[in-house]
This record gives structure tokens, sequence and C-alpha cells, in this order.
């Protein structure tokens, strides 16, 4: 079971962390002792950070962004409407493609509840249908692929705060 860390459990170095490596990661050989020596810790100590807060899931990912488009891959965004009695197996089944990024819940008044979504990224075009396919399959249940018609760059940076 992961530990679970309240935001009132992280001190002052866990904010500075967070806040300073959202963006600007140093590109060398060496970029987690780069990152370490301006926050004044050392990169062990940086590295186990992270580590805890990820399996704490007070970060849920600490990684680059790439445009997988210019990298001749493609993405999309999905949804499927799974009943609740089910939620756990889908869920499961879901988790356990490569393609699948990170996916979320989402509860909706509509008629089909789109309540399980997610990203699908792929190396290739042609691997966006193989993906949903192979979901589709594995489930038992319709993935509905939406793909993106128009790219915004939003740039948002979380502070955290006491």
């Amino acid at each position: 079971m992961r530990e679970r860390v309240a935001i009132n459990q992280i001190d002052e170095i866990d904010r500075a962390i967070i806040d300073r490596l959202q963006g600007g990661f140093p590109v060398c050989e060496q970029p987690f002792a780069e990152a370490a020596a301006v926050l004044g810790i050392g990169e062990d100590e940086l590295l186990s950070r992270l580590q805890r807060l990820l399996d704490a899931r007070v970060l849920t990912r600490f990684g680059p962004m790439f445009q997988v488009e210019r990298m001749g891959g493609a993405f999309v965004l999905a949804a499927m409407c799974v009943p609740e009695d089910d939620w756990e197996r889908v869920v499961a089944t879901v988790n356990s493609f490569p393609e699948v990024a990170h996916n979320y819940r989402r509860e909706s008044e509509k008629r089909c509840n789109f309540n399980l979504w997610f990203v699908l990224a792929t190396e290739t075009p042609g691997g966006i249908d193989r993906a949903v396919s192979r979901i589709e399959k594995a489930s038992g249940l319709p993935v509905y692929a939406f793909p993106k018609i128009r790219e915004y760059f939003v740039e948002m940076k979380l502070q955290v705060r006491k």
C-alpha cells in the first residue's frame, strides 16, 4: 500500500522542489545533481524526496513533456462508459496497456456517463486505432477516441502553499 502524505506533511524543501522543478529542468550530464545544488540539497536527497512524493501521490508524474506528433506519433483523449460494478476490472485493464499515459474518473449526469477518461499515446498515428481496438477487446466495452482539433499551450505552474 502506498504511503499517504497530507499537504501539511510536506516541508519547505518538498515545497521548493515542487515549485522549482515545474520547468527549466537542467539538460546536462548530471541534471539531478545540478537541480539539487540549486535547491541546496544533495542529489541523493532530491531523488529520495521525488520518489517519496511520487509514491505518496503528492506528485502524479515527474518527467518531460514531448510533442509526440513531431516525433511521428499520435495521441488522443479517450473515454469509456464503465458500469460501477465493473469499475475496478476495467480500470486495471486500461492501465495494463503501455499506450495509456494516465487516466482519471469523471462523473456526469448525461445519458452516457463517460466516467473513465484517459490519454492514449502511440509511436505512429495508426497505433491509436490498434490500441483502441485492443482495449475494447480486453475490456468488452467501447472506447471513444477524441482527437485533438486545435492545440493550446497553457504553461500552468502551481505554487505549493501551506
